[in-house]
């Protein structure tokens, strides 16, 4: 099994980059699709944003210093690429980043890839009155129990500022759950 670093080397070298791209998106591409969806709520829109995100990976692994660990970094690409999808349906549609996250769930019931039942619903119902930031913190803890260390490079912020966003998050989750 490669590690990051001879992965690293592979995707910054000529010779070996399309190869080794090609064991990134093996090792990456169902992580980040689910970290992605968490957030833009749609199968589609995951995948829309998912090739944007691989695309600019591609295009910047050579600016990649290793100051941070490769998948930090990748996910901080795929975070800021959903964010920038949902800022540009909110300008394009005229509404808040609030309501096109309404809208991304109201419109799960009918996408065919959700699985979800009634109370997977109103967890994400209760996820989308979150300020972003919680909501990224939220999903990225409670969906895929990212540590808060490794939260903390991706966010670029500090762990007690994450650790009190997460718990915020799930205070509103529950008061939230509880009125509904």
């Amino acid at each position: 099994m490669i590690d990051d670093a001879q992965l690293l080397e592979q995707l910054q070298s000529k010779t070996y980059k399309e190869q080794a791209f090609k064991t990134l998106l093996t090792l990456y591409k169902e992580r980040l699709y689910w970290h992605i969806r968490n957030i833009v709520k749609s199968h589609d829109d995951a995948d829309d944003v998912l090739q944007n995100t691989f695309i600019k990976i591609y295009k910047n692994i050579n600016n990649f210093k290793g100051e941070s660990k490769l998948y930090s970094w990748m996910y901080r690409i795929a975070t800021n690429e959903s964010i920038t999808f949902i800022n540009k349906n909110a300008k394009r549609l005229q509404v808040s980043n609030e309501e096109v996250q309404q809208m991304a769930i109201n419109n799960l019931t009918t996408d065919v890839y959700f699985e979800g039942d009634a109370i997977q619903l109103k967890l994400q119902q209760a996820i989308a009155t979150l300020p972003q930031k919680q909501q990224l913190v939220f999903n990225m803890k409670y969906f895929e129990d990212i540590k808060y260390k490794d939260m903390a490079e991706i966010l670029e912020t500090s762990e007690g500022a994450l650790k009190a966003s997460y718990h915020i998050a799930v205070k509103k989750i529950e008061d939230y759950l509880t009125k509904n």
